[in-house]
């Protein structure tokens, strides 16, 4: 009994130190897509000639998996919080190799693989694991002074793009290299060669045009649009321009009809349709808040590895947010980046939770001493 009174103590002194601002933030932006879900799936669905309740079904079944992941990671201390993403690294990598040699094929990539009937992107869960690992060797290096931290952060920086050339996924390429750079200039890099990997990354896009096709068509139809190659941006701009203060009302939108990518890429379209201009800014002014409130966390925070790594995971959640609008507001190519927490996605909806639960255990304290704790 005196254990479990002990055990229920710390789970709720652990559940007093989290930043509420945060945590209920996720979970009013994981409610939005839940709804846009149950929005834009059946039309999806039954275009793909599925029972109108797949994506809701399984977006349903994946709720509680990322809420259960989002609490207990939250719940991490900061040196638990970096072995057990060290662990969900090493799977991440491992599971990136297994869908090379038995993953599933769509639309010329390999990017999932089936465990246990379910199927699941391994890339997905390289994000958030990678922005901590490196966070940490860069930080360890940092504390005893050495080269090695720097060493070994870059050779997992490329064995990971390694592995996502393979794929190939060329935007998860650009979110990794995204949340690196972030990384190395917050530890003190010089600026010199941060702008030099900077332009290394950016040299990324014309050899992704050369070498991969779907990279290629994607660039060209943004720069020479033509009735086929942009149906989905040009509809996507029309809902917005439509769409008015408070929309056409649950379940009375039609672009979730023309949109093959309505659940996914451009799921803003239709929360613009259904639900106007005002939910619409409430999902982007949410984002936003997240995003300065872990920076403002993380800006007091004594502790190294948690400045590095709360950076990294920000760098990686702005981005997608970025990507994603721009794609939808015609300022991008079209990528396929999920919107976190919004779009569907079994794979997408978890990793995103385990990165807001890893942002919360980091940011729980903000007495940690400088190092590693």
């Amino acid at each position: 009994m005196g254990k479990l009174s002990a055990f229920k103590k710390y789970l709720f002194a652990q559940w007093r130190s989290l930043d509420r601002g945060i945590f209920y933030s996720v979970l009013i932006l994981m409610v939005f897509g839940l709804f846009l879900t149950w929005a834009a799936g059946p039309a999806v669905a039954e275009r793909r000639h599925y029972e109108w309740s797949y994506f809701v079904y399984k977006q349903l079944v994946w709720m509680p998996v990322a809420l259960c992941v989002l609490l207990g990671t939250s719940m991490f201390s900061v040196k638990v919080a970096r072995r057990m993403t060290f662990l969900a690294f090493i799977g991440a990598i491992l599971g990136m190799m297994a869908v090379l040699v038995v993953g599933s094929e769509f639309q010329g990539a390999k990017r999932w693989i089936s465990i246990l009937g379910v199927s699941v992107q391994p890339s997905e869960f390289i994000k958030p694991s990678f922005a901590i690992v490196v966070a940490w060797l860069l930080a360890k290096g940092k504390l005893l002074q050495r080269s090695h931290g720097w060493l070994w952060a870059v050779g997992i920086f490329g064995l990971t793009m390694l592995l996502l050339k393979l794929q190939p996924d060329f935007g998860m390429m650009l979110t990794v290299t995204t949340i690196f750079l972030t990384e190395i200039f917050l530890a003190g890099m010089y600026m010199w060669i941060v702008v030099l990997l900077a332009g290394a990354a950016v040299s990324l896009i014309p050899l992704a045009y050369f070498t991969m096709e779907h990279v290629r068509t994607r660039i060209d139809g943004f720069l020479h649009p033509t009735d086929m190659n942009s149906y989905q941006v040009r509809k996507s701009l029309e809902t917005l321009k439509n769409a008015g203060l408070f929309g056409k009302g649950p379940g009375e939108g039609v672009v979730k009809y023309e949109l093959p990518d309505a659940h996914t890429d451009f799921v803003m379209a239709v929360a613009a349709e259904e639900f106007g201009f005002i939910l619409s800014s409430v999902i982007i002014v949410t984002f936003i808040y997240i995003i300065f409130r872990g920076l403002t966390l993380v800006r007091h925070n004594n502790n190294y590895f948690v400045q590095l790594a709360v950076g990294g995971l920000i760098a990686q959640i702005t981005f997608q947010v970025f990507v994603n609008l721009g794609t939808t507001l015609n300022m991008l190519p079209p990528k396929g980046m999920t919107l976190p927490l919004i779009s569907y996605g079994g794979s997408s909806l978890v990793s995103m939770a385990f990165a807001f639960g890893l942002i919360l255990a980091l940011t729980k304290q903000t007495t940690f001493s400088r190092g590693l704790e």
